[in-house]
């Protein structure tokens, strides 16, 4: 019962610390309240997990990391249109389709091909902006500069329009 009243109150003392981190995983004070909610509940819930008279706080913070990593790739998997219509219907829609978007209809193979095949560098940062993260989020995330997270984006873009022309 004791090491039950003590796990609880070492879980009340970080929460000021565990708020910060989740608000610069985040940069959105809902989503930090929701991930620090989130990754108390399931410190609670693994409470029998947690080794006594070892570093707590690491032990928290790697539970909120974790709940924030799989839920940005839950984010992108969600975000990720697979055609698994007969023959790609949607991918393979004439140009003037009543489907098209106010943007060109652009094969999609064509533009992951192109930015697969760039390096790292410029892929993620790139995918995390199409994802819908702001360039600052993505800058503290991959704790880059503001500029050079701008700049890979921009030349990510000019390389997709580049390569890209033939298909208009």
């Amino acid at each position: 019962m004791n090491n039950n009243i003590t796990f609880r109150n070492d879980l009340i003392s970080v929460q000021d610390d565990l708020l910060r981190f989740a608000y610069k995983l985040t940069a959105d004070r809902e989503e930090a309240n929701d991930l620090l909610q989130e990754t108390s509940l399931k410190a609670l819930d693994n409470e029998d997990k947690y080794t006594p008279d070892t570093n707590f706080k690491g032990w928290v913070y790697t539970i909120m990391r974790n709940i924030f990593i799989n839920n940005y790739r839950k984010v992108v998997r969600d975000q990720t249109f697979v055609d698994q219509t007969d023959n790609l219907y949607h991918l393979n829609l004439p140009a003037d389709s009543v489907y098209e978007s106010t943007e060109r209809a652009y094969d999609l193979k064509e533009m992951h091909r192109i930015v697969n095949a760039l390096p790292r560098e410029y892929k993620i940062p790139f995918s995390m902006h199409v994802s819908g993260f702001k360039y600052r989020e993505i800058a503290e995330k991959l704790n880059l500069p503001l500029g050079t997270v701008k700049s890979r984006i921009f030349f990510t873009r000019q390389k997709l329009q580049q390569e890209l022309k033939d298909f208009v």
